[in-house]
């Protein structure tokens, strides 16, 4: 019998059974297992928590294998399914209760399910504490501090437990509180059953983030839990809240060391750990005059709240413009720790081509892990900055006005310094100014519509005014007689759009009139936002204006630009 052997065939039969393999393993159950604490005290109890999605149906895992080094206390299972978008989701979670058996770093090893296998978990097992008051009271506290002889500011990490073995109907437990002492609770409350003394108890667990505000001795009063509990067995225990009980730990003394004469002079930051990074520039972002760079710094601390962090800040660039935003903060806690966060970005708009180099960073703080003085650092950046763009006007491609305009049409954020309105306040203010002028343009518009026949020459003062021109231009000298550049710029602008000039910025206005009115305009500029602005002379600012505008005439037929405009509805 003879056989053909066709190569094409079986090569094609190869790449099926691959493609189905590969449908095969993306369809597999996604399963992972994961333990409600990471440590415990012997006596304790944990839950394991075994997850599979994409497989309602899968076979519960063998748990026996775990019995080497716990006593199972039972197993719990549910099932969730969701429906999104036409798209079915399931998920089905066994909840496995575990005791310890001996102290010591325990793995639960990889358990098999649904085709696949789950990460091993390890859980650290301590020896089981003496707890403070009696044991086997029915209700009692126990509060462990650490570490007791902190440095001023430094997160001290306090638990308190409370044991009960009866029924508590309800309850307030204290937090720790001492004269100078500030506490801060981590976390969610913990429950769950544990051992002592031969005794079965029911533990509520709670974390906290104490700090001390000045150095010496510092004492951590007695922390007291005050509640009511009914017996089960009274009849008439139902409609009574049953009787008092209370419980209470002894205090704390704490000996806190003061700031370390090697720590320096900056802000004292006494962390776990501390990092300082950045995003957005590196030495191959492309860069151009005019056009703005954005650098976001992150600060992150372990042990600190954001508030004791220190503001981001960057210093002076040379050959560059800086703007920054608001910062962002956040405190974040695992449990145990506290980890306070600011995040900032600042725009960087070069003003020459070159070489910008933006200066390194550095910042102290005290590693307390290891106690000895510490630095977070960012290397120095430098990038090749081109020329503006071909075409540009090169005496506007770094008008301020202009740039900010382009990252957000509101507002035009103030310069890196310490003195001014953040940029979302100013951005609140210029978005509600931006919606009046909307609203007095459309007026005007129809003002002008109704006079079309009056001629409208640039000569005289009023020649082409109309009422809300004529009030504009009121209120710009008013704002230049009180030496108020910000009223003055917003009334100038609002001027200019009655006049019919279709402007939005102090820097365009500047590019249509002759070269006075645009020298003070310039001026007008630096004075609101430039780092070291001056005096704003307002007296001479509106003697260049007492004539009205002097537009440069506009040749007919002049070609548009062939970018479409920043802004496609007009500000007034």
């Amino acid at each position: 019998m003879k056989t053909n052997f066709h190569p094409y065939r079986t090569l094609a039969a190869l790449f099926a059974l691959a493609a189905l393999s590969v449908c095969a393993a993306a369809q597999a159950a996604q399963v992972r297992a994961w333990l409600d604490r990471s440590s415990m005290q012997l006596g304790e109890t944990a839950t394991l928590n075994v997850e599979v999605s994409g497989n309602a149906t899968a076979a519960q895992p063998d748990f026996s294998v775990l019995q080497q080094d716990f006593n199972l206390l039972g197993t719990e299972s549910s099932t969730s399914m969701n429906i999104v978008n036409g798209q079915t989701t399931s998920k089905l979670l066994w909840a496995v209760g575990l005791e310890p058996k001996h102290a010591g770093t325990l793995t639960i090893p990889a358990l098999a399910v649904a085709g696949a296998q789950t990460q091993p978990v390890t859980l650290t097992v301590t020896p089981a504490s003496t707890a403070s008051g009696k044991a086997g009271d029915e209700l009692f506290l126990d509060v462990s501090v650490e570490p007791k002889s902190p440095y001023v500011q430094q997160q001290v990490r306090v638990t308190v437990k409370l044991y009960f073995a009866l029924n508590l109907t309800d309850g307030n437990l204290e937090d720790p509180h001492g004269d100078g002492l500030n506490a801060r609770k981590l976390g969610q409350d913990a429950s769950y059953t544990a051992e002592v003394e031969g005794r079965r108890y029911r533990v509520l667990e709670r974390h906290y983030a104490l700090t001390a505000e000045k150095s010496g001795t510092a004492t951590l009063a007695p922390i007291v839990f005050r509640g009511h509990a009914v017996n089960p067995n009274d009849v008439n225990s139902f409609f009574s809240r049953g009787r008092s009980v209370t419980a209470s730990a002894a205090g704390t003394t704490l000996e806190v060391r003061p700031r370390p004469p090697g720590s320096g002079s900056d802000a004292w930051l006494p962390a776990q750990s501390l990092t300082l990074s950045a995003d957005g520039i590196d030495a191959s972002t492309p860069a151009r005059v005019g056009e703005p760079l954005t650098l976001t710094l992150h600060l992150k601390a372990q042990g600190l709240g954001f508030e004791q962090l220190p503001e981001l800040k960057l210093p002076q660039i040379d050959g560059a413009d800086v703007y920054p935003d608001k910062e962002t903060t956040v405190n974040r806690d695992d449990g145990a720790w506290q980890y306070g966060e600011r995040t900032r970005k600042f725009a960087i708009v070069p003003n020459r081509s070159g070489t910008l180099k933006i200066p390194a960073l550095s910042l102290a703080w005290w590693d307390t892990a290891h106690d000895r003085a510490a630095s977070a650092e960012l290397p120095a950046t430098s990038l090749a900055v081109a020329a503006a763009a071909a075409g540009a006007d090169a005496a506007k491609s770094t008008s301020i006005q202009s740039v900010v305009a382009a990252a957000s049409p509101a507002v035009a954020a103030a310069p890196d310094r310490d003195v001014g309105l953040p940029w979302r306040m100013l951005a609140l203010a210029a978005s509600g100014l931006w919606l009046l002028t909307v609203a007095a343009w459309s007026v005007s518009v129809l003002a002008r519509r109704r006079n079309a026949g009056s001629s409208a020459s640039m000569d005289g003062p009023d020649s082409r005014a109309d009422g809300h021109a004529r009030a504009a231009r009121a209120a710009f000298v008013d704002a230049c007689k009180r030496d108020d550049a910000a009223a003055a710029a917003r009334a100038l602008i609002a001027w200019a759009h009655d006049e019919g000039c279709k402007v939005r910025t102090l820097g365009e206005i500047a590019a249509s009139v002759g070269e006075a009115q645009g020298a003070a305009l310039n001026e007008l500029e630096r004075r609101l936002y430039a780092a070291n602005p001056g005096p704003f002379d307002g007296k001479r600012i509106a003697a260049v204006f007492r004539n009205g505008f002097t537009f440069a005439a506009k040749a007919e037929g002049k070609a548009g630009s062939p970018l479409p405009p920043l802004y496609p509805f007009p500000t007034r």
